[in-house]
C-alpha cells in the first residue's frame, strides 16, 4: 500500500452510516469536500459541516444514491454488510473511490484507507497501519503532534526565503544549502514554536552564514 494525498476540493464524499465512525469520517472530509451522510439515526457526535439525510438505505437503493450524489469517494460505515457491499459495488460502477470501515488488511486496488492526520497547515503528515492497529495509529499521531509544532510556520518561512534567494540570483546549490540550514536550525524552530517575533531575523542570520553577508540582504 502506497500513501497518496488526494485533493477533494469541490468534490462530494458520500458517507453511509451515522455512527461514531461515520461521524469521524464526515468531520475529516468536511474540511475540504461537500459531505453527504445517509443514516436512519445519527450518533451524538459532531459531523462537521456535513449534510445529514435521515434515511435507512437498502442495498437496492445504493446505485440511485450514488448516481444522485456523484461522489468522488464513498465511505461504507454501516453495521450491515449487505448495505456496505451494495454501496461499494455502486461506487465502483460509478468510478468512485471506496473506503470500507468494516475491513482491514488487504484491500482492492480502488479502495483507500483514511489515515490518522497531523496538521499544521500547510504541512500535513499521515499515519496508517493498513487498518491493522488503529490504537497504534492513534498513539503515533499523538507522539508526532508535539514534534511537528511550528512546521507550518517553517514551511511558510522557507517558502519566502526560497523566493527571495531566487530573486537575489543566489545560485541553486547555495539556495538549497541555505534553506536546508534554516530547516535544521534549532534557534529558528524555537523562535517559531514560542511565537517570538525574531524567527525571521534568526533565519536571515542563518542564511547570511551560508551565502555570505555581501550577497544577501533583506
Amino acid at each position: 500500500m502506497i500513501p497518496l494525498f488526494h485533493d477533494f476540493a469541490d468534490e462530494t464524499v458520500l458517507v453511509v452510516g451515522g455512527g461514531p465512525v461515520g461521524a469521524r469520517k464526515a468531520r475529516k472530509f468536511a474540511r475540504e469536500a461537500d459531505v453527504l451522510v445517509l443514516s436512519p439515526d445519527f450518533a451524538d457526535a459532531d459531523f462537521g459541516d456535513a449534510e445529514r439525510v435521515q434515511t435507512a438505505p437498502e442495498p437496492e437503493d445504493a446505485a440511485d444514491w450514488v448516481a444522485r450524489a456523484d461522489p468522488a469517494l464513498v465511505v461504507a460505515a454501516t453495521n450491515d454488510t449487505d448495505v456496505n457491499d451494495a454501496f461499494v459495488a455502486a461506487a465502483r460502477d460509478a468510478g468512485a473511490l471506496v473506503n470500507r470501515a468494516d475491513e482491514s488488511g488487504g484491500r482492492d486496488a480502488d479502495s483507500v484507507v483514511v489515515p490518522g492526520t497531523i496538521r499544521d497547515d500547510p504541512v500535513a503528515v499521515a499515519v496508517a497501519t493498513g487498518g491493522a492497529s488503529p490504537a497504534l495509529s492513534k498513539y503515533l499521531r499523538e507522539q508526532l503532534e508535539d514534534e511537528l509544532a511550528g512546521a507550518g510556520a517553517m514551511a511558510e518561512l522557507t517558502a519566502d526565503l526560497r523566493t527571495e534567494l531566487r530573486a537575489a540570483e543566489v545560485d541553486p546549490e547555495t539556495r538549497r544549502n541555505a534553506v536546508r540550514a534554516v530547516v535544521r536550525s534549532g534557534p529558528v524552530w524555537k523562535a517559531l514554536r514560542t511565537g517570538g517575533t525574531n524567527a525571521r531575523q534568526t533565519a536571515d542570520d542563518v542564511v547570511a552564514d551560508v551565502v555570505g553577508n555581501s550577497e544577501w540582504s533583506t
